[in-house]
């Protein structure tokens, strides 16, 4: 690659970047919106797998082994472009949160179950012994101490959910992927675009994961 090429690859790369900043935005919020979703979708699950009847338990984890034994593509393919067939048919944003929504729900289940089994079964006698109901054990002494648990792993997942949105660009959703393509089928110059858009994922993962640390730092001392 001579020095022009690299000249045009890195001008074309910063020429795309207002548009692909308008489909970060997009991006950002999809994650955010999976995660603020997917987490008391998640705690739901994972007391049921706990605590729920036989019966009831079972279908939780029959819900969280097909959505990690099948690709999220899949699933978003199911959802956009097989449930029209019973009559539901989705706006493509709404499609690609829901899609994500049970993907996200299904992993932080195991996190939150995870974190929730590390607490010494003494700390629930011990709750029970001051008159605590199984609900007030649950809310007051255990899920506090399993939210410092599964803190980096959460923060984890919020980061992997920023990656995951780039598919929902194969149902037409502007975000940052797909703002890309647009740009790329405008110009025909296909490196400079994608290799902005991974930087731009990069510096998003990147403020995530200063985020997390900080959080993690600040529950360590326990603030």
């Amino acid at each position: 690659m001579d020095t022009e090429q690299l000249q045009l690859i890195l001008q074309s790369a910063w020429a795309s970047v207002p548009a692909l900043l308008v489909g970060a935005r997009l991006t950002i919020g999809f994650a955010l919106a999976a995660m603020v979703l997917g987490l008391p979708l998640g705690l739901a699950v994972t007391l049921l797998r706990l605590y729920a009847p036989g019966p009831v338990r079972w279908l939780a984890g029959l819900y969280v082994s097909f959505i990690r034994g099948t690709p999220l593509l899949v699933q978003i393919f199911v959802i956009y472009y097989g449930l029209p067939s019973f009559g539901i048919i989705l706006d493509p944003v709404v499609g690609g949160v829901l899609a994500l929504t049970l993907n996200a729900a299904a992993y932080l289940s195991e996190t939150i179950r995870a974190a929730i089994l590390s607490i010494p079964r003494g700390q629930h006698e011990a709750a029970y012994s001051v008159g605590l109901s199984k609900a007030e054990t649950m809310r007051l002494i255990i899920l506090p101490q399993a939210a410092r648990v599964a803190l980096p792993s959460l923060g984890n997942s919020l980061i992997g959910l920023v990656k995951d949105t780039s598919l929902v660009s194969v149902i037409t959703v502007v975000e940052l992927l797909r703002s890309a393509q647009l740009v790329i089928a405008r110009t025909f110059e296909p490196f400079g675009p994608y290799l902005a858009a991974a930087l731009i994922y990069w510096a998003i993962s990147s403020a995530l994961e200063v985020v997390q640390r900080r959080l993690e730092r600040r529950f360590s001392r326990g603030g």
